[in-house]
């Protein structure tokens, strides 16, 4: 095969890229929105799958900190060309309390899918939109009408359905995973407390260099050697969950919220999938009937925050990824 020039083997490759570039531009922004949010749910099942496996010997101390510090690691570039201005605030203490229930829910999240069935603990997260309705009340004054409280008290019920206290299948570890889902929807409540000119790097430095600092004062007393292979699957759980991340922020700008918020829940499909491939996990008929609750009465919640906020112009729904 002949080998073509330097210039037009550059011009071949611009216009094959340019070519897939242009049949992905051509999709509808909601489509595109929603294989983001799929491609991230992906994502966040795959690092629980790490979670889980490097569960089986370290504490959910060590995975949290070396999340947190690979996740500093990455910022760490932008956090250096921005400069030490970057950390200049007057709300230091909603970065505070922002750290302390974003660090209480990454470690109950990896104890959660460390000692539970992925699927299991992947549906009770889906619990937090449950949970903002009472932290929206009490710390954001907001007015929550007779509709969403109903949704909501049919929400937990597809909890207590899950939990089920009392049985002998009842599991503490279900408890963890949902103070995570409650502290995730204290976390997300702080970071709308913040001012609106707040950059993005502040939040996300601010909370890189305090849960790495928490993490690592914590985690001596729980170290455990991490061989080779250990820390090949922590880095690959640190990249993961961070393109993770980006691919569903990614979905969420790009499209409607209201339109790919629902795409978010095929991480239960991945994590069942996951779980029975890798674990040979398969849950019960409590777990399904349960999840199956609390998602139907989370995507009425989200519908009906979506109808108010087009009816109340400027609104801020609160759809955004978190």
């Amino acid at each position: 095969m002949t080998e073509l020039p330097p210039g037009r083997e550059a011009g071949r490759r611009a216009r094959v890229w340019g070519a897939w570039l242009g049949w992905w531009y051509a999709l509808p922004a909601n489509l595109r929105g929603a294989l983001w949010v799929l491609l991230g749910s992906a994502g966040f099942s795959m690092m629980s799958v790490l979670a889980k496996t490097l569960g089986q010997n370290w504490s959910s101390f060590q995975i949290a900190f070396f999340r947190c510090a690979i996740a500093l690691g990455v910022m760490l570039p932008l956090i250096a060309r921005a400069g030490p201005g970057i950390f200049a605030t007057r709300v230091l203490r909603f970065h505070l309390w922002r750290a302390a229930a974003g660090i209480t829910a990454m470690m109950c999240g990896f104890y959660a899918v460390t000692h539970l069935p992925l699927a299991t603990a992947t549906a009770i997260t889906f619990a937090k939109p449950l949970f903002m309705i009472f932290v929206a009340v009490l710390f954001l004054r907001e007015t929550v009408r007779w509709r969403r409280w109903l949704a909501t008290a049919v929400g937990f019920l597809g909890v207590v359905v899950m939990v089920r206290p009392g049985v002998a299948a009842f599991d503490p570890a279900m408890l963890v995973a949902l103070l995570q889902a409650l502290m995730i929807a204290l976390s997300v409540a702080v970071v709308k407390k913040l001012p609106a000119h707040e950059p993005n790097l502040t939040v996300l430095a601010y909370f890189g260099v305090v849960s790495t600092l928490v993490t690592g004062a914590i985690v001596p007393f729980f170290w455990v050697s991490p061989t080779v292979e250990e820390l090949g699957l922590a880095i690959a759980m640190g990249a993961v969950g961070l393109a993770a991340q980006a691919s569903v922020i990614r979905g969420f700008r790009v499209a409607e919220a209201t339109a790919v918020a629902p795409f978010d829940y095929s991480r239960l499909l991945f994590a069942t999938f996951f779980g029975f491939v890798i674990f040979a996990e398969i849950p019960d008929i409590w777990t399904i009937a349960g999840a199956g609750i609390i998602v139907a009465s989370t995507v009425y919640i989200a519908r009906r925050e979506a109808r108010l906020g087009r009816a109340r112009p400027g609104t801020d729904t609160g759809s955004a990824p978190h």
